[in-house]
């Protein structure tokens, strides 16, 4: 499958992301403390020259996100000023670590196109042996190695991705600017044991826990764009997840049936 992609910047954000960034940024700078109100409809409504709509879907954003509450015909409180990941952060370990406030580094092991193994194939809906372009690389933070990543990209975008230069503070950032389609994210994640390349890359013992995640990134049609595999080292990591009653939450669990007595 294969879907054209523009070189132009990314369009400007619409106008609910603008707002829900800006009330984001109050709260995690605690402009808004917790336990305060946000700002009314009215008020948002003229700082950002917009009607009822865009105002109404920001506040919703941030409610599915936890941060405030349900409001029930009154402003909303906000309840945590826990940040949350961004989009990019998802997408990309390097921004995730400057976020952490560490300098993000990589070691280079290849760059390149490949065939398409099996899995990577159905991954990219792409027939096996497909020549597709791979990145495999060590994310490091403030030189230690944290995580190392395999990356696959869509024949589609191998043009864009081949121009980018593998060393660039944020690979994804720049296909971004490029104008590739990321559009959604999905992840899944399961505890593995270190094998040889993990001892090598990491600095671990042999068959000490790894966090393994499976990421695929689609354009809005459903495309896919890209399947990688990321292995972290599992020491001094710890996650979090907000959830509201009412709305479903993005993270699921599954338990191996085998391993059940």
């Amino acid at each position: 499958m294969s879907e054209s992609l523009s070189a132009n910047p990314l369009r400007r954000p619409q106008q609910h992301q603008e707002i829900a960034d800006y009330l984001r940024d109050e709260i995690f700078a605690g402009r808004i403390p917790v336990g305060e109100s946000l700002p009314s409809e009215a008020e948002l409504c003229t700082q950002f020259d917009t009607s009822r709509g865009p105002v109404r879907q920001a506040v919703s954003t941030l409610r599915s996100e936890g941060l405030i509450s349900s409001g029930r015909g009154r402003r909303s409180i906000v309840l945590s000023n826990i940040r949350t990941e961004s989009f990019e952060e998802v997408l990309s370990n390097a921004s995730r670590i400057a976020r952490m406030g560490k300098e993000p580094g990589q070691i280079l092991q290849w760059f390149g196109l490949h065939p398409a193994q099996s899995e990577i194939a159905n991954a990219l809906d792409v027939k096996e042996g497909t020549s597709v372009v791979s990145l495999r690389r060590v994310r490091t933070a403030n030189g230690t190695p944290i995580v190392t990543e395999e990356i696959f990209f869509s024949p589609s975008i191998s043009s864009i991705v081949l121009g980018v230069d593998p060393n660039s503070e944020s690979f994804h950032r720049t296909l971004m600017r490029e104008g590739v389609n990321f559009n959604n994210i999905a992840r899944a994640a399961s505890i593995d044991l270190a094998n040889e390349d993990d001892v090598s890359n990491l600095g671990v013992a042999d068959g000490a826990p790894i966090l393994e995640v499976q990421v695929r990134a689609y354009t809005h049609t459903g495309a896919p764009v890209e399947y990688a595999v990321h292995r972290y080292r599992t020491e001094e990591m710890s996650f979090g997840l907000n959830n509201v009653r009412g709305h479903s939450s993005p993270m699921w669990v599954e338990m191996a049936p085998e391993t059940i007595g």
